[in-house]
């Protein structure tokens, strides 16, 4: 069965939402821990070390590049794997296969640091260490994705549940600097657990105290951590009660602008993140979202990281 689309075609910017050079790159990186993965496979499948020369036995059909590729326009514009194996000319199984295995490689490669090649951040402790090194002010927020309503009769139901969006969805706790690149996001949470409590999950609190030059900026999702973490975690200024003299509204309220004004470049952050389409509702099992947003998030952190 040959592939009905010019395999060149589809390595383009427009279907993979990253450059040439970036894919190249993408490529080179992850082609040795590929590699590695598929012959430790190999060996225990067969029990036991290769007993022909290296290369020979049938070749894939799909290479390594095309499963890159294949895997990047799953997540930009979510299509179906039988789609892509249609364009491919192989079974579906085989490019759900290769989604599957290039996109647990790009979650695994930790956030690119400007200005620092071959750096990457890969722990929370990672990036307030290099916040606290560089003197970088860190911004944290956390976005919701919807998923799908679990099964009826399924327990734990109403934990997906947002109070916020009143949907069913999963939270991202994100960290970016001060000018919206990502550094972090963590594991995706149930979508009723509340902000401040996905932060301390993730082990913000055990940050703090180890790393008590860092300061990060939150909003007023966050009152609970700026309490327990005061002059590390910054939240907006409370809004004065009524009765105060007009002075004193007008200092608090520029005081709330010029929070919020160096806040909205986490917002951008996170809108970068959402213009993958998987992003924008995830209609697949929940337990490969959390991979599927690290592996979004790390290649948004190498456009912005070279921005």
């Amino acid at each position: 069965m040959k592939g009905t689309v010019d395999r060149s075609v589809l390595a383009h910017p427009l279907f993979t939402g990253i450059s040439w050079a970036h894919l190249s790159s993408l490529t080179v990186e992850l082609a040795g821990s590929w590699v590695a993965e598929v012959e430790g496979r190999r060996h225990q499948t067969r029990g036991g070390a290769r007993k022909r020369a290296p290369g020979a036995g049938a070749r894939h059909r799909l290479v390594f590049v095309d499963r890159v590729v294949a895997t990047l326009i799953h997540l930009r514009h979510d299509l179906p794997h039988a789609v892509l194996a249609l364009m491919y000319g192989v079974d579906r199984s085989t490019v759900t296969r290769a989604v599957g295995e290039v996109r647990g490689l790009l979650a695994g490669r930790g956030f690119a640091v400007p200005d620092r090649p071959g750096v990457r951040l890969r722990t929370l402790e990672d990036v307030f260490a290099y916040a606290q090194a560089e003197g970088v002010e860190l911004l944290l927020d956390a976005t919701e994705v919807q998923v799908r309503r679990p099964a009826a009769g399924r327990g734990g139901r109403r934990a997906f549940v947002s109070g916020k969006k009143k949907q069913n969805t999963m939270k991202a706790t994100v960290i970016a600097d001060d000018q919206g690149r990502t550094l972090w996001t963590d594991a995706l949470r149930p979508g009723r657990m509340h902000d401040a409590t996905a932060a301390r999950t993730a082990g913000i609190g055990r940050c703090f105290d180890h790393f008590d030059q860092v300061r990060v900026l939150l909003d007023d999702g966050y009152l609970g951590l700026s309490k327990d973490h005061r002059g590390q975690a910054l939240t907006q200024p409370r809004k004065l009660r009524p009765g105060a003299t007009l002075p004193f509204l007008e200092h608090n309220e520029r005081r709330r602008h010029e929070h919020s004004s160096q806040r909205i470049t986490v917002e951008h952050a996170l809108a970068d993140h959402k213009r993958w389409k998987q992003l924008q509702r995830w209609t697949h099992r929940r337990d490969r979202l959390p991979d599927t947003y690290q592996a979004i998030a790390t290649l948004v952190s190498d456009r912005t990281a070279t921005a």
